[in-house]
């Protein structure tokens, strides 16, 4: 493999292994990513434009990366600082202090565009995901996407981008296959879907990356996991 290939991969790796990081030993994290699902889940629930979507996303990904600097902060302090110092109780202060102003601000942003639609449940935009916008079906497969990265955390087996339960190649692949099952009647289009969702899964066990077993928990969960959102969704 070409050398500033394997670097870049690397760290792809180097990156998603903190993300995970943060998420297993960070309470806090836990929560925001917790409060993403369910705010993304609402989505489905109201007739959500793309610029507040757009807005929704950037004060998510805001929250999030504050954590993570907060966390690695206090992890740079921590390393230096072997005793009370107060120079360093004021930098995990203010640190602090940034994940609560952004915190705050998204609880701004999520009362002004979900306050006026919280009066009804607009189901009609449910029965329009299947003639959708692509938009709402994006969202399912990142919700699916920040599952496997949860569990791929709890297991903490692997690294983010090879090996470890479940397989996430199989498990994004597998759901791309059922959503696109689940939005068209087109028997081929259904077959070649999970044909080349098959393929990926094949070749994470070839490559000696996934065991059989990784592999087919990936696939499972990747089509549960989508099935039962678009139940939940009211699309079947």
């Amino acid at each position: 493999m070409n050398i500033k290939v394997r670097k870049l991969i690397d760290s792809f790796n180097y990156a998603i292994e903190g993300l995970l990081y943060a998420v297993r030993t960070q309470r806090n994290m836990r929560i925001h990513l917790i409060l993403t699902l369910l705010v993304l889940t609402a989505c489905f629930f109201y007739d959500i434009s793309k610029i507040e979507l757009l807005i929704l996303f950037i004060t998510i990904t805001i929250v999030i990366v504050t954590e993570l600097i907060n966390t690695a902060i206090e992890f740079a302090i921590d390393t230096t600082t072997n005793y009370y110092h107060p120079l360093a109780k004021i930098a995990k202060n203010v640190a602090a202090g940034a994940v609560l102003v952004t915190a705050l601000n998204a609880m701004v942003v999520g009362y002004i565009i979900f306050w006026n639609k919280l009066e009804y449940v607009n189901f009609i935009v449910i029965n329009k995901i299947k003639n959708s916008n692509p938009y709402m079906i994006f969202i399912i497969l990142f919700i699916v996407s920040i599952i496997t990265l949860v569990i791929k955390a709890i297991y903490g087996e692997g690294t983010p981008l090879k090996g470890g339960m479940p397989s996430g190649h199989s498990t994004i692949a597998f759901a791309i296959a059922t959503t696109i099952a689940l939005l068209t009647e087109e028997t081929i289009a259904i077959i070649l879907s999970y044909l080349l969702a098959l393929i990926v899964a094949q070749s994470r066990v070839d490559s000696k990356i996934h065991s059989i077993l990784e592999v087919i928990a990936g696939a499972l969960f990747g089509t549960l996991i989508t099935i039962l959102l678009f139940k939940f969704l009211g699309k079947i």
